[in-house]
Order: structure tokens, then C-alpha cells, then sequence
């Protein structure tokens, strides 16, 4: 099996409210002009869930309200998976150049959640204008707007 080395390339910071990246000093560079981006593709680890068990399951039964019985990890957002990597689409607060630190509106990380890296949300290679979902989440919200004032619990068994 290949194996791979990662680096943290920073943290997730959650403070009450206040969410943000904050990234290692040799990294805070990379932050330079990121401003004008009003979201960022966040790449980080479940290290929470970095164990044997975590990585072997395959298969979520009843995850979610309304879907199939039986789904497959990778049709899951689960975080247990065979490569616990999170992926958030984050509304940028701030940047703080000088502190290496990337404000965040909301991130599904907990505090201390290690970054793997930080991408420019663009809507040229990150937007799909039409996309097809099974009929078991098609009354999602469309959008991550919508997904605030949705109420999840109507979707979750958890």
C-alpha cells in the first residue's frame, strides 16, 4: 500500500463563536492574497477518528432520515472513513496576515482539528450550476446560505 505523508499546515480554533484557522508561523506566507476570496475549501483531519475501527468501516446503516437503509461511506459525509479527511466550504470573516489567521464564519471541525491546506473557493471549478442528488436528500438546501437556517435535525438519526 503507498503511503503518504501529511503535514498540519495549521489548526482549527473555535472559541465560543469565533472560528478560524490559524496557521503554523512557516505557513503564514501562503496566506498572501487570499483576500478578495469571500470563501475557502478548508482540507482538514478527523483525528478523532484516525483508529483501526474508524478507517475499516465501510458501510453506515441509517445515517440519515429518508435514505436508503445501508449507504456506503464514500455516499456519507461520515467521518469515519479509510482516510479521515474533512472537507468545509467556509465564509471568510477576516484575515489576519500578521497572526497567520483565517476567520471563519462556520466550520464543522472541532477545536484543535489538524489543517491539512487551505484553497480559494472559485466558482469556475468549485460550483455545479445543476446537480443531481438522490431523491432521499433532494430537500437539502441548495446552497450553503440555506443551510443555515435549515433544520438538521430532520435529517439526522444521530
Amino acid at each position: 500500500m503507498e503511503q503518504f505523508k501529511l503535514r498540519a499546515v495549521g489548526k482549527i480554533c473555535v472559541d465560543g463563536k469565533d472560528m478560524r484557522v490559524a496557521l503554523n508561523k512557516e505557513y503564514i506566507p501562503a496566506l498572501i492574497n487570499l483576500d478578495g476570496f469571500s470563501y475557502v475549501n478548508v482540507l482538514w483531519w478527523f483525528d478523532k477518528c484516525d483508529n483501526f475501527k474508524s478507517r475499516t468501516k465501510l458501510i453506515e446503516k441509517n445515517p440519515y432520515k429518508n435514505a436508503p437503509e445501508i449507504l456506503g461511506t464514500f455516499a456519507t459525509r461520515s467521518p469515519e472513513r479509510p482516510n479521515p479527511i474533512g472537507l468545509s466550504c467556509s465564509y471568510v470573516t477576516y484575515i489576519d496576515y500578521d497572526k497567520g489567521i483565517i476567520g471563519l464564519a462556520y466550520i464543522d471541525a472541532i477545536n484543535g482539528t489538524p489543517v491539512l491546506d487551505v484553497k480559494p473557493y472559485t466558482p469556475s471549478l468549485d460550483r455545479v450550476e445543476k446537480p443531481v442528488v438522490p431523491k432521499w436528500c433532494s430537500n437539502w438546501p441548495k446552497s450553503m446560505e440555506e443551510s443555515g437556517d435549515f433544520d438538521w435535525s430532520t435529517v439526522f438519526n444521530f
